[in-house]
């Protein structure tokens, strides 16, 4: 019965990722790419269609929880103790690796999917470090050393802003303003008049954000907690890319879980949005210069997003629909990581990012 349901678990992660692969691609809709339009270039539409995603993810969710289906504390984001320094690092050093690869894991997948060979090479770092961290030789330093620094929830409640504010305002003002921020976010997204003439970019927002949804609803309302071991989850790609490349290594059914059924549907939805749009090339690393910083990005990547607790998608919406504290220092340390990456593109090294913002008439080494 057990094996049942998480193979239907399985599936259903397969169709969720398959659906947000396919929308996602046909979009061309990209975090950090996101990130980089706001940042670098004012423009912050497709921030807003992340934005779009949150909203909704944010509604769902609440609203599951609010009528008691789904229980928060069953999931990794929400406890009564923050590892904020774990956050702080993994998150600046994510953002920093995905600079340095120009996406994230999820974007990885979806560039994977129209024939992007540097991406599977980037999948590969990514989740060997991601493992080695989660479970392998670098689990004992996080353990016992960073996620060991951290600080109580505010009246030690759960980590969670949704069940402060509810907590402390009351259920009808703290939902209220829990359900006002989820409109204020969707609402953005609908009053920019360019984004009415970009359908996709909205519709992959909007998927994005059911997508999110629908994971809570298979981990944590479809099952009976006491017939499986499932763990309540959504979308993630840290532990799952993880997940998949440890099983498809050394095989078995017990690493088919919705994560690694989210991985494997998002490639391929992304493989049919690009087949159909004509759009399927293999392409490979320019130079070895190239593969390097792609290496470089990836450990980076693994490393802080299990410190982390996510990447942009588990940290920026999952998270984030269930309001947990570490989401806004995720996120926030995702955007400074990102911004120093993008400096360090341009500038050529860390080196002269630093060098060329010291003041005038600072001595600066040749």
């Amino acid at each position: 019965m057990a094996g049942m349901l998480v193979s239907g678990g399985a599936i259903a992660g397969f169709v969720i990722g398959l659906l947000t692969g396919f929308f996602v691609r046909r979009a061309r809709l990209c975090s950090f790419g996101a990130i980089e339009a706001a940042l670098a270039g004012h423009d912050w539409r497709r921030m807003k269609v992340f934005g779009l995603a949150l909203g909704i993810a944010l509604a769902g969710t609440q609203a599951l929880i609010a009528f008691g289906w789904l229980d928060p504390l069953r999931t990794t984001y929400v406890a009564n103790k923050i590892p904020w320094l774990s956050t702080v690092i993994g998150s600046l050093g994510f953002g920093l690796g995905m600079a340095l690869v120009g996406t994230c894991a999820f974007g990885s997948l979806i560039r994977l999917g129209g024939g992007d060979l540097r991406s599977l090479v980037t999948l590969m770092a990514f989740g060997s470090v991601a493992y080695a961290t989660l479970r392998g030789s670098l689990s004992g330093l996080r353990l016992s050393v960073i996620e060991k620094v951290v600080v109580a929830a505010p009246g030690d409640d759960a980590g969670a802003a949704s069940i402060w504010a509810v907590n402390l305002l009351g259920r009808p003002l703290g939902l209220a303003l829990v359900f006002g921020l989820a409109l204020l976010l969707v609402g953005l997204a609908l009053l920019d008049r360019r984004l009415w003439r970009a359908p996709k970019l909205m519709t992959a927002g909007a998927v994005l954000g059911l997508g999110v949804v629908g994971g809570w609803l298979v981990t944590g309302v479809f099952v009976d907690e006491f017939a499986t071991t499932m763990r309540v989850q959504s979308l993630t790609f840290v532990a799952p890319v993880a997940r998949a490349l440890f099983g498809a290594m050394i095989g078995g059914a017990e690493w088919v879980d919705f994560g690694v059924g989210t991985v494997v549907g998002v490639a391929l939805g992304a493989f049919i949005a690009a087949k159909r749009a004509a759009d399927f090339r293999l392409e490979a690393f320019d130079d070895a210069h190239e593969m390097l910083r792609h290496f470089g990005g990836a450990a980076l990547m693994g490393l802080g997003g299990v410190l982390a607790g996510g990447c942009t998608i588990g940290q920026g919406l999952t998270a984030g629909s269930l309001m947990a504290f570490t989401w806004p220092i995720s996120v926030l340390g995702i955007l400074v990581g990102a911004r120093l990456g993008i400096l360090i593109l341009v500038e050529g090294s860390l080196r002269e990012v630093i060098t060329s913002r010291l003041p005038a008439g600072w001595s600066r080494r040749p």
